[in-house]
């Protein structure tokens, strides 16, 4: 991880999902947010910036397994990736399958990645929880999902949950939920959220103190 991204990641651990939200809605007025993830350790913030992979509907025919593979995608998506960054897989369509569990995700907690946003399921989640790295997905499954979707391209463009997701942006995912961040203004983005939420705190304090005076 380099300085720059560690300072930034300083900055994200002084704030939670829906400080990033706001602040992001004060310079823009497109869908950031991302709601209703779930995670095996929800208390574990991920941060970082993307590399996605793409998931397609099953093909042997058009995607052969010998090539388009969790393994081999994978690789492709973080050749150039360095440690704390996050992948981001999106089914394409199918938030309620599988798009890997405990053994393919271990090649990303080998690759000292932040972690994974996955728009669809996970399994294993107890493997999951021992990996020392951030997950949020749909949800838990406990079927294979290799019969319905396929890896199948790696950083472009993708959408997850209705927000769009470009390799490079950064994503910031607590237990309340996720944004995703345009690179080029996440230190904007969290200074602003840093100033904020230090603001209303002390507002907050204020009123607090008002109300006891009252009493």
């Amino acid at each position: 991880m380099t300085e720059s991204e560690e300072r930034l990641l300083a900055l994200a651990r002084q704030v939670g999902t829906a400080d990033v939200v706001d602040a992001m809605g004060r310079l823009h007025r497109h869908r950031c947010h991302l709601l209703d993830l779930a995670s095996p350790t929800p208390g574990r913030l991920l941060f970082g910036p993307v590399v996605t992979m793409s998931f397609f509907p099953t093909c042997e025919q058009s995607l052969p397994a010998e090539k388009f593979n969790f393994v081999d995608v994978f690789d492709e998506a973080v050749r150039d990736a360095g440690p704390g960054m996050v992948l981001v897989m999106a089914s394409n369509g199918y938030p309620d399958v599988s798009m890997g569990g405990g053994t393919k995700i271990s090649r990303v907690a080998g690759k000292g990645l932040a972690g994974v946003l996955a728009e669809g399921r996970l399994r294993d989640f107890d493997e999951l929880a021992g990996y020392g790295m951030a997950v949020y997905c749909a949800g838990e499954s406990v079927k294979w999902g290799g019969d319905t979707v396929t890896p199948f391209e790696v950083n472009r463009p993708v959408v997850v949950g209705g927000v769009g997701v470009r390799p490079g942006d950064h994503v910031f995912a607590d237990g309340s939920g996720g944004v995703v961040i345009p690179r080029g203004q996440v230190r904007a983005v969290l200074e602003d959220a840093c100033r904020t939420k230090e603001s209303e705190a002390r507002l907050a304090a204020e009123w607090s103190a008002d109300t006891d005076g009252d009493d």
